[in-house]
This record gives C-alpha cells, structure tokens and sequence, in this order.
C-alpha cells in the first residue's frame, strides 16, 4: 500500500509485529537500548490463562480457540484429500506459549547447510554462541551450553517405561544420547524442555516469559495486545509504517528505523501478499496494488508429517491412568502444587530419537516423540486403557506447499497446501519410519511393558497397508517453516541479514 500522505497515530524507531518466539526476544533486545523506542502488536491475547504455564497444559492451549489461529490447511492429495488444524499461536509468545515444550535447536549440518547455499553468518560455528548466550542450561554451562541466558531449559521427568523405551532404541540399533543438542543430534534419550528451574519451578518458561517479562515495564516499550496488523504502508519501496486494528478502531504507526515482521510462517506472507510484496499474478487477482514482486513470498512451506503408532501397556504406567482415575489425578496435582515434580510437568514428547532411516545417510531424517498417554487423535480425551504412543517424523522432507491469500481481507485466513508426500522419498521415508517404530517396539526390553499394538494394529501388515494407514492417519507436528526464503536465489524472500528483497526498512 502507497501511503505518501499519511497522518501517523503514533511514531517509533522500531515495530514488531508478532510477539511470538522471536519477536519477544527482539522487543528485549531492542529496547535495552533507551534511545530506541519499539512498538510491539500481537493479535492476540497476554498469556494470563493459567494453562499456558502448567507444561501438560499445552494439551488444552494447543487447539484453544482464543489462543492459536486455529489454520485449516486446504484438502491435500498426498493424504487422501484431508484438510487438518494447523495450530499456531495467537497470544504473548506466540507457539512458544502453546506448544510442546521440546528444546531442539537443529542438526549441525542444517546451519552449515544454510551457510553453504550463501547465507553467510549461519553456519553452525556462527549460531552457537548466540544460542549459548540465550540459554540458561539446568545441567550448568559446557562447550554447547549457556547458563546466564533467560531461556530456562530444564531435564524431563523420568520413569520406568520411558527407560525401558530408550533402551529398546538401543537394541534396535540406535545409539543412547543425552544431550540432542550437543555434541551430536543422532541418539535416543530423554528430551529438554523449556521448563523452569529457578524461581517459580516446573512451569512453562515461553519466550514471552523469558525476554518479553523482564523487558515490559522499560519506558521505551510499548506492547499492545489484540492488535491485527493489517498492512504495511510504503512510500516507494521504503516501508514507513503499519496499519493495525485495535479495539474496533485503525491505527497507523510508523517506523522511522525498521518495520520487523515475526509473524511466522503463515501470517508474515500472508502480511507480505496484503501489503503489495509478492506474486504479482496473484495480488493482481485479489486488486491489491503491487509495491515489489517477489514471487517466493509463500512458496517454500514446509511441515513435519508426523504418523502415530500406540501401544497398549500390561499395566497402568501411563497418563491414561492418571487421566482416568481420581486418587491419581490427585496425586499428579499433589506432585506438582507441592514439588513442581511429576506428570503434570512433561511436555510433547518425553524420550526423542533422532534415527536415518538408511546407514548411509550423513545425518538422522527421522525423529520420534515418545509420550506416555495416547488418544485417538491429538486433543482428544485420553484413552481408557494403558498405552503410550510413539509418532515419527521425516525430518526434511522434499515436498513443498503454498501459503496464498484469498482475499484483501486481512481477517481471512490464506489458503495453506501442505503438498504433503508429493514425492517417492517422502513417503518411503515415512513408511520406513514406521517400520523402525514397530522395530523398537518389537525389542526385548518393551516386552514386559508391551499387551498390544493399538495403532496401526497388527491387521496392517504389508507396505501398502502401511502407506494407506499414513495418507489416512497423519497429522502435523506443528513446525510449518519456509516461505520466506532467506538465500541469494530468484525465490528468496530474504537476504542474509533478513532484509526482504527490494525493500528498504522491512
């Protein structure tokens, strides 16, 4: 949008927009400073539901309709014309605030990757200090670790089943790993998570608790809640400002340093494409006037599909049965309220293994999440019975989607194709990580623990069943990336600096 007349409602060195993982950190980070003046607008809510903070609670925050998007992806070929929810969140630290709680950083071989198709500054090498210097590691500080940060990153509960898990992955052949962000990714072991453990113990420490909250009562910093930015105002190619929506009226702010877009991977296109910045076939269609072509502007999507295999137990070991009886349920709490220990303190995913689903591969392309509970689907009740579920994931598929707006309405959700399982190698890779889920449960230390396989059930034998089981029953793992391409290429978006191509201040 051309706005070269523009009465400003307010005026700043520096907006945010999107008060999620990264942008709290750099409301932090900026405002330290105080000559800058920063405006942060987050759509939705602050995070005063007390769900956020309990770490079990993100199985009630993850398809809370006020605090995620709540996304539905368009109907998809690869699995079998299924449209799914693609949560993301709408509140103070954005999915940092409703997700699993699983610190993963990445394989070392992702950043130097990254480094190697241009982007200088991130390598592997380059980013760890800066992840060390975030980080404020329960373990203590060490040659991959930072103890002074204010990300809190804390070790899982432990227990008899998921011990038996990992030594399972052992004797299917996978190496035992205690630290997946050390040395080496390639292992099984216990996840971290990014639980507290200093001051108020065992909650979740999100980014908006980690950065946002120490930074937020700086004179210097405004943050602004149920704020929808709606477009960026340009003059030329220079991006001045922002038009945002908040409590029933329009406001327009402006940026005399910086506009900075952390609004993830759906909304920060879908922003780009309303503003005027992106294909221009298609902002023509929807009558939007275009400020600069940038025909990757919501190409690229990227997902982890994940398939879930579930295991019923010999006996009650799991969170079903703390879920389906009262005295446990009232001892979980117990735990919690009096310890900050127990059950009600795992996140998304209790044991990870990182696994190659081939010997000659230079890195693992599959990743497990163990939990001890199960449901039909994800956000449902609990099972009745005792079970655990192990899902897999293929870590860099080869299929890419679109995110594209339908309208110029900026209330309207984009339409979102995950392309999922569009080529031969992404689905040979998830129908053999399935076939190395059955192989850990089929390992002599699961034996005891193992009554039966629930899902997919021992009907579905041959690879067929298997791939039809998968097309049938997977789902997000929640980890949408990609369509602003950072790269020295035609379908970048951004530079290696993260200045949007062809565009000044943005």
């Amino acid at each position: 949008m051309q706005d070269t007349e523009t009465t400003w409602d307010s005026e700043v060195d520096f907006i945010i927009v999107g008060a999620g993982s990264a942008g709290c950190v750099l409301a932090n980070k900026l405002s330290e400073n105080p000559a800058h003046k920063v405006l942060l607008l987050e759509a939705g809510p602050r995070d005063s539901s007390p769900w956020i903070h309990l770490p079990i609670g993100y199985y009630k925050t993850i398809f809370h309709p006020v605090l995620s998007w709540g996304y539905q992806t368009d109907p998809d070929p690869g699995i079998n014309n299924r449209s799914i929810t693609w949560p993301r969140g709408r509140v103070l630290g954005g999915s940092s605030s409703i997700n699993g709680l699983v610190y993963i950083r990445g394989q070392q071989e992702d950043f130097n990757h990254w480094r190697q198709l241009g982007n200088t500054g991130w390598s592997y090498d380059d980013v760890l200090p800066l992840f060390k210097t975030l980080e404020n590691q329960q373990r203590g500080a060490d040659d991959y670790h930072g103890a002074n940060g204010q990300l809190q990153v804390s070790d899982s509960m432990q227990s008899e089943l998921a011990d038996a898990y990992i030594k399972a992955c052992e004797e299917a052949g996978i190496p035992r790993n205690d630290d997946f962000n050390g040395a080496s990714q390639e292992g099984a072991g216990y996840f971290q998570l990014t639980n507290t453990h200093q001051g108020a113990k065992g909650r979740r420490c999100s980014s908006a608790v980690a950065f946002l909250r120490p930074a937020e009562k700086r004179p210097n910093l405004r943050v602004v809640t149920g704020a929808l930015t709606e477009k960026v105002l340009f003059e030329g190619r220079r991006a001045r400002g922002v038009l945002y929506s908040h409590e029933g009226r329009q406001q327009r702010a402006r940026a005399s340093r910086e506009i900075i877009l952390c609004s993830g991977a759906i909304n920060s296109p879908q922003l780009l494409q309303l503003s005027g910045v992106g294909p221009a076939e298609l902002l023509r269609a929807h009558d939007i006037a275009l400020v600069h072509e940038l025909p990757g502007v919501g190409a690229n999507l990227q997902d982890h599909l994940q398939i879930r295999s579930v295991y019923r137990c010999t006996r009650p070991l799991t969170l079903n049965d703390v879920q389906n009886n009262p005295l446990k349920k009232i001892s979980a709490g117990l735990q919690y309220a009096l310890r900050r220990q127990g059950p009600l303190t795992i996140g998304a995913g209790q044991v990870g293994v990182f696994a190659k689903t081939r010997p000659e591969l230079a890195s693992p392309d599959v990743q497990f999440h163990f939990i001890p509970f199960s449901a039909e689907k994800a956000g449902e009740k609990l099972h009745p019975f005792p079970a655990f579920t192990a899902s897999v994931c293929q870590l860099r598929p080869d299929s890419r989607g679109t995110v594209q707006i339908k309208s110029a309405d900026p209330t309207q959700h984009p339409s979102i194709q995950p392309n999922y399982l569009a080529t031969d190698n992404d689905r040979q890779t998830m129908l053999d990580g399935l076939k190395l889920a059955r192989k850990i449960a089929a390992a002599p230390s699961l034996q005891p623990y193992i009554a039966a396989e629930y899902l997919p059930g021992p009907e579905v034998s041959d690879d067929a069943e298997l791939m039809a089981y998968i097309q049938d029953k997977s789902n997000t793992i929640f980890h949408p990336s990609g369509t602003c391409k950072m790269g020295p290429d035609d379908m970048a978006v951004v530079d290696e600096k993260l200045r949007v191509k062809g565009i000044e201040g943005l």
